[in-house]
């Protein structure tokens, strides 16, 4: 009888095979752990260059220096730059201005250029003179978050003078946290926006499912922004950026303990530049004053009072997110664990009631939602880039001449598409949604929101006892040499500088990574020692994950069972049994007032106009049947209206808006006053031939936009009630007739 042999047994090589597999293991695992130190020296030598400079950045393009928020009254270390083109682009000077403001969280400026496939390389791309904001690693003395405000809108001002040709106002992408940080300022200061494109930006902290984005718990388990405001105190008046960085890293110890650096050793003979060049940003660590950081936990993170109208400007003017005019676009994705669609997107609900409110607040918000892409992919994904990135710069005229309203944008692939009217590798398509899409998201539960109010007070409860009785001691011993000597050693920090030709045990490993790389010899692939290496990475991140999902369960439920307790709730003045929302933005009567007025103005001019007017009208009337708007549609619109050379894209946007609420306002009188906008019956079936054109490039139209066109035919005489066609006689043929 034949023994038979196991699995295992038939994978393992005879002995000599196992000899040179060994041989060859212990010799590629040799070279590669030298080639990996000395990938570690050159990222300390890297990271002391980067701090060594003055203005620290990772942009990939060329940039000429524009404004200088230092010399400003108030003053901002903030600095406002031209990306001078690539030799290849050309910019169109009747182009609105692209403006990127890059997150100010603990690393340094850059990341929205960081590379060709970048917010910056698709806006060029698409022919948009593009600048940056960017900032110094040390904040002016005294610098506030309102002071940042008043130096972007210098910044803006500035951007707008710089191109008086341009058709539009300058878009705006705010990155993370810049992007509330645009808002904020749009609020105040609308005129100054064209579009804005919000990327990754928390604007409604507390939102979040169960189960998921533990990182908005963190402020009340440990127990409010006290420490925050010690961590300032500490460092003599800077919160230390190592501290924000170090909490990102927190999010994933898998990647932070284990992935990355595997990676690169498994990849260390074409993954060095590229580790490199992202670590040179990582590494890029910057301060904040101890009053700009506290005023981000207390108002916007730990409070979460942006949405709901309860933040305020030095000089009292309260920031209302519902004063701003520009389109917003918001993109954010399901796999960001730093800022969930839930937090992007939960503001909605809190200023609005529903779709309708939107619109009589004359705003326009489109988002969309990946699937995957983490929190830096937003930013720095090179497909996310050639995708939404491209398609949000090819269409922003698109997006700023939207009806009110809420959308979400629908990315297609254009490879089918025969019309000739896209605008690259995808078509867009912004389709109608209604508040409950958003709710359908979760996170707006009334418990939760219960529980994060009571963790609000219970934080400025604990920053009163600090500052009462613990922050001057803390700031009596806070001297200069100490606060420096302790950022240096902070272990974010430490890491980068530790391994460098500064450190003289370390210096000799470029000598033999050069003799490595002369006689480098790989191990292969199927090589059993290479797979089992593969194996134990692969237990390793299991159980780091493991050890993540541990923890989040264990934090999530520590806050949802204190932070819920009925009698604590009550002690902070929170009634437990109460659905009530807490956070709802108040009605201004002022809004009621203006709206009521301009109602008035629109009815009046509901039968002015002509043909133009007219063909937006019922190109509208007819949309209204799906809510869907196509680029293809959009593109034939903007191609006729470039024949109309008296009409600018502002005007356009304008006359589009009017139209659209003239429609709400009264539907029956505004088609009833179609005939004599276009009093000419050859000129009535010239329009009604163009409109059907622009319908029917988005596919095939449908039977209740058929039926929505063919009652504008019979209101200006161009069909029967049977369905039979009118053929207008032109004014010869009547006079022979």
């Amino acid at each position: 009888m034949t023994k038979q042999s196991s699995g295992a047994e038939n994978r393992l090589p005879a002995f000599p095979a196992v000899f040179a597999e060994a041989l060859d293991y212990t010799i590629d695992s040799f070279q590669r752990g030298v080639l990996f130190s000395d990938a570690m020296r050159q990222r300390g030598n890297q990271y002391r260059e980067q701090v060594a400079k003055a203005a620290p950045h990772v942009l990939s393009y060329e940039a000429e220096l524009v404004a200088d928020g230092r010399a400003m009254n108030p003053a901002a270390n903030y600095l406002l730059v031209r990306i001078v083109p690539p030799k290849d682009v050309v910019i169109d000077a009747a182009k609105r201005p692209f403006v990127i403001v890059d997150p100010r969280a603990g690393h340094g400026p850059g990341i929205g250029g960081f590379k060709a496939d970048s917010e910056i390389g698709v806006a060029l791309a698409a022919g948009h003179p593009c600048y940056f904001v960017g900032f110094l690693p040390d904040p002016v003395p005294g610098q506030t978050i309102a002071d940042i405000a008043m130096v972007e809108a210098a910044f803006l001002e500035k951007v707008a003078s710089l191109h008086p040709q341009a058709d539009g106002k300058p878009c705006v992408i705010g990155n993370c946290q810049a992007g509330w940080a645009v808002m904020m300022l749009a609020a105040v200061r609308p005129e100054l926006f064209g579009p804005i494109i919000l990327a990754g930006s928390p604007l409604s902290y507390w939102n979040g499912v169960h189960g998921k984005y533990p990182m908005r718990y963190s402020g009340g388990l440990l127990g409010g922004s006290w420490l925050t405001q010690m961590t300032s105190d500490i460092g003599g008046g800077i919160f230390d950026g190592a501290w924000l960085v170090q909490n990102f890293e927190n999010q994933n110890p898998a990647n932070t303990l284990w992935s990355k650096q595997y990676n690169l050793y498994t990849k260390i003979d074409t993954e060095v530049d590229r580790y490199l060049g992202f670590e040179r940003w990582w590494g890029a660590h910057v301060n904040l004053n101890g009053e700009e950081i506290q005023f981000i936990v207390d108002e916007l993170f730990v409070g979460n009072k942006l949405a709901a109208g309860m933040v305020k400007m030095p000089d009292g003017t309260v920031i209302d997110l519902r004063n701003i005019r520009s389109p917003i676009v918001v993109f954010c994705s399901k796999g960001d664990n730093i800022t969930p669609p839930q937090q992007a997107l939960g503001w909605i609900l809190d200023l609005y009631e529903d779709v309708n409110d939107i619109r009589r607040f004359g705003q326009t918000i489109v988002y969309t939602v990946h699937e995957d892409a983490g929190h830096l992919g937003i930013f720095v994904s090179s497909g996310v880039a050639r995708k939404e990135h491209d398609e949000f710069s090819s269409n922003i005229d698109l997006i700023d001449t939207l009806p009110p309203g809420l959308y979400e944008a629908v990315l297609t692939p254009a490879s089918d598409d025969r019309s000739g009217l896209t605008s690259g590798r995808w078509t867009m398509r912004c389709e109608a949604r209604s508040l409950d899409d958003i709710r359908a998201m979760g996170g707006n539960d009334a418990a939760d929101e219960r529980r994060f109010a009571t963790a609000a007070r219970v934080s400025e409860n604990n920053l009163a006892l600090y500052r009462t009785f613990v922050q001057p001691f803390v700031k009596a011993f806070a001297a200069p040499p100490a606060t420096a000597f302790m950022a240096q050693m902070h272990p974010i920090r430490l890491q980068f500088s530790v391994l460098s030709d500064a450190n003289p045990f370390a210096f000799p490993l470029r000598v033999v990574a050069e003799h490595v790389r002369r006689d480098r010899k790989s191990a292969a692939p199927e090589n059993a020692f290479v797979e089992a290496q593969e194996k134990f990475s692969e237990a390793m991140v299991e159980g780091l994950e493991t050890w993540r999902k541990t923890a989040e369960y264990v934090s999530e439920q520590l806050f949802l069972n204190i932070y819920g307790s009925p009698w604590l709730q009550k002690a902070m003045g929170i009634d437990p049994d109460s659905d009530k929302p807490l956070r709802k933005a108040e009605k201004n009567p002022l809004h009621r007032q203006l709206q009521e007025t301009r109602v008035a103005q629109l009815r009046a001019g509901i039968p002015a106009g002509g043909s133009r007017e007219a063909v937006i009208r019922i190109l509208l009337h007819a949309g209204m049947a799906h809510g869907n708007v196509d680029e293809r549609g959009f593109e034939m619109l903007r191609r006729i209206r470039e024949d109309h050379t008296d009409m600018s894209l502002t005007q356009f946007k304008q006359m589009v808006r009017e139209q659209f609420y003239m429609l709400l306002i009264d539907e029956a009188q505004a088609l009833e006053a179609l005939p004599a906008m276009i009093p000419d019956a050859e000129k009535r079936a010239r329009v009604m031939a163009m409109v059907r054109k622009v319908a029917a490039v988005g596919g095939e139209v449908s039977a209740e936009v058929r039926e929505r066109l063919h009652k504008v035919e019979r209101l200006l005489g161009l069909a029967r009630d049977d369905g039979a066609t009118v053929t207008p006689l032109s004014p010869r043929r009547k006079q022979a007739s």
